[in-house]
């Protein structure tokens, strides 16, 4: 754990690292996560080169599942899904204790008939499902829960997933900012929870302030750092802060894991690769769009190796 008390509150990192801040408020009723993921949408984006709405929806995915990542310890990792009927098809994304968040989009391009006139995302997502995976090292199974989308906008669906599943008011604000040339220019989010004990009068006033927060991504765009941020708009309830992790998009695919995919095909398909081909055989990572190429003699080994076997 990080002090967080060593660190300037006006300015962001010099450093410029991506990072997750966690608080209480409010008498310790409202527990709170901000993050600046500039750097970490930025590789998101590069790495699987997306257009800007490609960017925009799977952004808001990973700044949500980072700031959902905050409770978590150890090995302790989580899943964020989406299966819907627009024309996205869906979303995984996964985040990890150690602030390590990867992910990818089912249906890259996202098909547009029309120029976009504004970045409301929900003709794109349709109707359909948001699950949440959690995968707790203590825990003998992991912890999953399932909802409807109600908005189509990820913020919005997220607070309904803990208000429907788990019973819990919660409050998400994800901004993705682009530059002129649609490269992101800045990149974050907040997230609010309401803990047992809390006074109905000032969750209400919270709520009313969150409602009314200005874009979190435009803020950091001016070199606004997160904690400056809360402080500024949320400082009469006294925000604690008492943590602060790093994060960023870390993918640990390997050639070797992707070989290990290959070896478990059934006899027949790597018969077919084999005699087939196209070769040089390339294989991509959904997770980071990471690619691994295969020539005809690897394949030729593995086949060898399965018969060996039997």
């Amino acid at each position: 754990m990080k002090n967080e008390s060593n660190r300037p509150t006006g300015v962001l990192d010099p450093e410029g690292k991506d990072a997750l801040h966690t608080f209480l408020m409010a008498d310790d009723t409202i527990r709170g996560s901000v993050v600046n993921g500039t750097r970490m949408i930025r590789r998101m984006q590069r790495k699987h080169q997306l257009g800007i709405l490609e960017t925009l929806i799977l952004g808001h995915a990973y700044l949500g599942a980072c700031l959902m990542s905050a409770g978590l310890k150890g090995k302790d990792r989580l899943q964020l899904q989406v299966d819907c009927s627009g024309p996205v098809k869906g979303l995984v994304v996964e985040a990890n204790a150690d602030g390590e968040v990867r992910g990818f989009l089912k249906n890259v391009p996202i098909p547009v008939d029309n120029p976009l006139e504004d970045f409301n995302m929900a003709p794109f997502i349709g109707a359909g499902f948001l699950s949440v995976t959690r995968t707790l090292e203590d825990a003998k199974q992991p912890f999953s829960g399932r909802v409807m989308l109600a908005h189509g906008r990820l913020a919005k669906d997220l607070a309904h997933y803990y208000l429907t599943s788990e019973q819990i008011p919660t409050s998400f604000s994800l901004s993705v900012n682009f530059d002129s040339r649609g490269a992101v220019d800045a990149a974050g989010g907040l997230f609010l929870q309401v803990m047992p004990g809390a006074d109905d009068g000032v969750v209400g006033r919270i709520e009313d302030r969150v409602t009314d927060l200005p874009s979190i991504g435009i803020a950091f765009s001016k070199g606004i750092a997160p904690t400056h941020f809360v402080g500024e708009h949320l400082g009469e309830y006294a925000p604690r802060f008492i943590d602060c992790r790093e994060v960023g998009f870390v993918c640990h695919c390997s050639r070797d894991q992707i070989r290990s995919v290959l070896t478990m095909l059934p006899m027949d398909e790597l018969q077919d690769i084999q005699a087939k081909g196209p070769f040089p055989l390339e294989i991509r990572c959904h997770h980071c769009n990471t690619r691994y190429r295969f020539e005809q003699e690897h394949i030729d080994r593995i086949v060898a190796a399965r018969f060996a076997e039997n």
